[in-house]
């Protein structure tokens, strides 16, 4: 009887490795949700990085816009920084929003960086992110010129995820 005991938490062990790989499995990590595609861009103002004062989300550009959720702390979004600066050099509308981050430390990434953005508005408390339903940054949403969400990207954006989010506008 002692012997199962000292076993136990081997044999709980070995369950839940099975009960977790099972989940594994099954997932597919390219499912991404798409709750807010197809639906108004949510009414939110923020305030703008530069002046302090506050925005409306929906007066921030003309015609397809993007949408970036993006923090100075966050590893992918140096990784995709560069594809935002190729889209405003294409003329691309980008409006950025520091998810989660002080104020000084967006600038100060965005400084030694670059300046992609139509429009720098802050979401120091997440409240936009969790309206948007932002599960991680970076994240990007095309908006239509009406204000219908056409598209949204999770991760870094590379050229082809830019494109094909791009094409969504035609």
């Amino acid at each position: 009887m002692k012997r199962w005991l000292a076993f136990s938490p081997l044999i709980v062990l070995a369950a839940l490795a099975v009960l977790f790989a099972g989940y594994a499995l099954k997932r597919d990590p390219k499912v991404q949700p798409q709750a807010l595609v197809g639906k108004p861009m949510p009414a939110l103002s923020l305030p703008d990085l530069d002046s302090g004062r506050d925005v409306p989300l929906r007066q921030t550009g003309d015609g397809p816009i993007l949408v970036n959720f993006f923090a100075s702390w966050c590893a992918p979004c140096e990784v995709e920084h560069p594809q935002l600066m190729a889209l405003k050099a294409q003329g691309v509308s980008v409006v950025g929003i520091a998810y989660k981050d002080a104020p000084a430390n967006t600038q100060a990434f965005l400084t030694r960086l670059g300046d992609p953005f139509t429009a720098k508005l802050i979401d120091r408390d997440g409240r936009a992110g969790l309206e948007f339903g932002v599960t991680g940054v970076p994240e990007t949403y095309l908006v239509g010129a009406d204000g219908v969400i056409l598209g949204k990207h999770t991760g870094p954006l590379t050229p082809d995820a830019a494109e094909d989010l791009l094409r969504k506008a035609n």
